[in-house]
This record gives C-alpha cells, structure tokens and sequence, in this order.
C-alpha cells in the first residue's frame, strides 16, 4: 500500500482536492537526489540548513485543518524544499496564488526551483520571497489561508493581523527542543483569533533575524 494510501486509510487524508494535489505532485521532486528513493518513508528528511520536508502525515494533518479551497491566496511561511508550497499551489488552482516565505537564501532558490517542476512559478500561481515569516507579507495581505511549517513560542502578531476575516492559519506553537501543538487559528467576522491545539507534533524552530 502506499503511503498516499495508507492516509486515506487512516483518515487523516479525507478532503478529495488534497488526496488529489498529494497524488499529482510528488514528494520525491522535493527530496535532496539521495534522498528521493525515502520519498514514501512517513517521516521527516532533512535537506540541509537544519531544516527538514516534513512527514507527510504531519503535512496532511495541516492542510486538512487549514482547508485551502481553489482561489484562495495563501501564506506558506518556512516553505523550506517547497513541497507544502506546491501542494497548496495544486489545490488553490489556477485562480489561486501562494506565496512562500524562506529566511536562508540557499532554501528558498531550493523551493523556488522545486515548484518550477510543476510550472507554478512561469505561471506565477507562486512566488517565493526572502524574509523573516514571522512579519509575513504586508503588502500582500490580507491572505485567506496561512500556514507555518516550523515552530515560534508564540502566535506572531503580524501573521494574525494579515489573516482574511473568516480565514483559517495553522502553526506548531510550543518551546523549541520540545512537544509542540499545531494551532488552528480562525479570524472571526470581529477580529478574534480562535485557537484550537492539537498537540503531539515536534517541528525545527522557525529561524528569526535578529532584532
């Protein structure tokens, strides 16, 4: 059984546009070349700078909880080798946009390189930018889905002020080194973030300038 399948399964994969984007664009193309043949392993891979491709499990936790729809436009903070970019790239469709932020400049050519496989770069369905996630994209906000690949010991202010009213964020919050939560945030029609934690999830620390 494969590990797409075995998600199914298990339900943690249920939305069929996901199923569909995890069928349509591989984990492999994502992958350091001698890590390709682990594509199907259900755990992280590193790909250098300390950071990793995250487990799939873990990937396909996030987007069922953020529920990206097609047209959205998305906030992928932390978009490392991509991968999560391209997903939610392949979701959001042709009337969508998905933005990745990267802090190591090494990563995010990596990312932008990685999604160009699937044309989401010529097509500028993505663009991928160098920066600290924890500001986001001002001049691009607000975004109706946001979502943090790596761990912050707080929700960081911008990131809830540029989420759409109505939107949806999910991010590892918790101390580095330690079990963390993924927290489901939703803006309501007043402004108010509503969390809701999932815990059990251990992600790299989400790399910061200095301030």
């Amino acid at each position: 059984m494969s590990l797409i399948d075995s998600l199914v399964k298990e339900k943690i994969l249920q939305t069929p546009e996901i199923i569909s984007a995890f069928k349509m664009i591989r984990r492999a193309d994502f992958l350091p070349p001698d890590l390709a043949a682990s594509a199907e392993l259900d755990e992280a891979l590193p790909i250098g700078y300390g950071q990793t491709n995250s487990q799939p499990y873990t990937v396909a936790f996030m987007l069922e909880k953020l529920q990206p729809k097609p047209g959205d436009r998305i906030l992928d903070v932390g978009c490392g080798s991509g991968w999560t970019t391209a997903l939610a790239a392949e979701i959001v469709g042709e009337q969508g946009s998905v933005y990745g932020v990267e802090i190591v400049p090494e990563l995010m050519k990596l990312a932008e390189a990685n999604v160009a496989k699937y044309g989401f770069i010529k097509s500028a369905r993505v663009k991928i930018y160098l920066g600290d996630g924890r500001y986001g994209l001002p001049a691009l906000a607000p975004f109706d889905k946001i979502i943090v690949s790596a761990a912050t010991a707080v929700l960081p202010a911008p990131l809830g002020e540029q989420l759409k009213y109505g939107g949806r964020m999910i991010l590892p919050i918790g101390r580095e080194n330690s079990a963390q939560s993924l927290v489901l945030v939703e803006k309501t029609a007043s402004g108010r973030l509503q969390q809701t934690a999932f815990p059990g999830f251990v992600f790299v620390p989400l790399i910061k300038t200095k301030d």
